[in-house]
């Protein structure tokens, strides 16, 4: 101790900074061990990997063997951090693994099936927590914020059970992405709209509804502009450098950026800006390299910290027995809502049955937006805290359920057009494969073949 006090000054902050990566170490050993081990374990039984890093998740958090508290003054904001990280990276990798007008042929659907996707669960989680007779001083306005709360989708998980599986770069996948963008910004507006109705009331509020709107059309129109410049820059980049790390680098760093300014300049979530910023970038023709080196970080760290993170945030004990049905019946009503809203309003817009209800199965997902507006409105006022503990169980069965379905549904109603893809991939291959030998024959030197399995 007497050695650190009487340490020079610049010593003392490298000697903290190397206390602070000690501690965090053994913490992130535990879940790349344990998520890969169980990734590989949801593998074997036909499942994404996904589901196996959030059982790690909850294994190693609170809700198990509680060996890693996320919550932790020593390690855990470096923990949320990283996994913040990995949600902006997962989302910036979906927005350059989009076909780009594929997403503005299903932008108009896409529009309606989250509008479906917001009001349905909005008025059913009304409706439940009203039925069960919860009263914090305004029974209208909590049961709107916890309507709220059921309309918000956490779309990363399902984002990447649809790459696992294959099934991103498609229609489906396209319009889930879209919708649960969509629906994330209708589910503030309207979550802004609650709490200034209750400020009217004597509650605190936030900013109002027009300033909201109009921080969302600005966010828009900047993200366009600066799209449109940032586009030119790395077409002009990628014939300079074509196929360098460079690329990569200043596209992530443009992600971080945009994603910094929809969060504190605009109110909106820094997913947004990030599936903004993979957008602007889908149509270059580095666009499949730089995802590739994205892909690599995911996969190798970020990923498994961030889903891992899902189970570790969960934290069960200390729910009171008065609220456990409540907690099943809004689980329930969340799961059904939302696959009724967004399942029924893609059959009207004419998708196959089979397709509908992928569509409603993959906007489940609950996340960390539903966290952060119930958050918001316990500090509003207007709902207690024990609400917490009804949230946290619907992130963890929509998690878990979501990917699990998709892949069953996947199995049974597999998409076509892709398999037709695929085979003509097999084909070309086949071709080139024949190729290969034809020249072997010619030039009498060995061709090495690799085999290629094509999903």
């Amino acid at each position: 101790m007497h050695s650190v006090i009487f340490m020079d000054p610049s010593k003392i902050a490298s000697y903290i900074s190397k206390v602070e990566l000690f501690q965090i170490l053994l913490p992130l050993g535990l879940v790349f061990c344990v998520a890969k081990f169980l990734g590989l374990v949801a593998r074997k039984l036909q499942m994404p990997q996904v589901v196996g890093q959030i059982v790690a998740g909850l294994l190693l958090g609170p809700c198990v063997l509680n060996l890693i508290d996320i919550s932790s003054p020593s390690y855990g904001l470096s923990i949320r951090s990283i996994a913040e990280i990995g949600v902006i990276m997962l989302m910036f990798s979906a927005g350059l693994g989009t076909d780009l007008k594929e997403l503005l042929k299903v932008g108009p659907i896409a529009f309606l099936v989250a509008l479906a996707g917001v009001f349905v669960p909005l008025a059913a989680g009304t409706g439940v927590y009203w039925l069960f007779g919860f009263d914090n001083g305004n029974r209208f306005y909590e049961a709107l914020v916890m309507g709220t709360v059921l309309a918000a989708t956490s779309v990363s998980i399902t984002v990447q059970a649809l790459k696992e599986l294959g099934y991103l770069r498609t229609k489906v996948g396209n319009t889930i992405l879209s919708a649960a963008i969509i629906d994330d910004i209708i589910g503030i507006i309207v979550l802004t709209f609650v709490i200034s109705l209750a400020d009217s009331e004597g509650k605190s509020g936030g900013d109002s509804i027009g300033i909201i709107c109009l921080k969302v059309v600005l966010f828009f129109a900047l993200a366009i502009g600066l799209g449109f410049v940032a586009y030119k820059a790395f077409k002009w980049l990628e014939n300079r450098r074509p196929h360098t790390r460079t690329i990569p680098i200043f596209a992530m760093g443009f992600c971080f950026l945009l994603s910094y300014s929809a969060e504190t300049y605009f109110g909106i979530a820094e997913i947004t800006g990030a599936y903004a910023a993979g957008i602007i970038f889908c149509q270059l023709k580095s666009a499949s390299y730089i995802e590739e080196k994205i892909d690599i970080c995911l996969y190798m760290f970020f990923g498994p910290v961030f889903f891992a993170s899902v189970g570790l945030k969960s934290n069960l004990k200390g729910m009171h027995p008065s609220i456990i049905l409540f907690v099943l019946a809004l689980t329930a009503v969340a799961l059904i809502a939302k696959i009724i809203g967004c399942g029924g309003m893609a059959r009207l817009c004419r998708f196959s049955k089979s397709d509908s209800l992928k569509i409603g199965v993959g906007m489940m997902t609950r996340g960390e937006v539903a966290l952060i507006v119930t958050d918001k409105g316990i500090t509003a006022g207007i709902i207690e805290k024990t609400m917490n503990f009804a949230v946290v169980p619907l992130i963890i069965v929509s998690s878990l359920l979501a990917p699990i379905i998709l892949k069953v549904l996947y199995a049974v109603f597999p998409d076509n057009k892709i398999k037709k893809n695929n085979d003509r991939e097999t084909d070309q291959k086949a071709m080139t494969y024949g190729k290969m030998y034809e020249d072997r024959d010619e030039s009498g030197e060995d061709v090495v073949i690799i085999k290629t399995k094509v999903k």
